[in-house]
């Protein structure tokens, strides 16, 4: 999953969560979206199988 704010951006595994890489967020900011990242697991897992499938690679 990635996210972007102006210049900042964060990239995150969805399973199991965690911070890939970051660029310009704070600690605090990045604590934060993974919070949200964990909560919504389920649903951005589903929805990332949904438009790409079961697909590897």
């Amino acid at each position: 999953m990635h996210v972007d704010r102006d210049t900042s951006s964060a990239q995150f595994w969805l399973q199991p969560v965690a911070l890939a890489r970051s660029s310009g967020l704070s600690a605090k900011e990045l604590g934060e979206i993974q919070r949200i990242v964990r909560a919504q697991q389920a649903s951005l897992l589903e929805a990332w199988h949904g438009y790409f499938g079961n697909q590897r690679g």
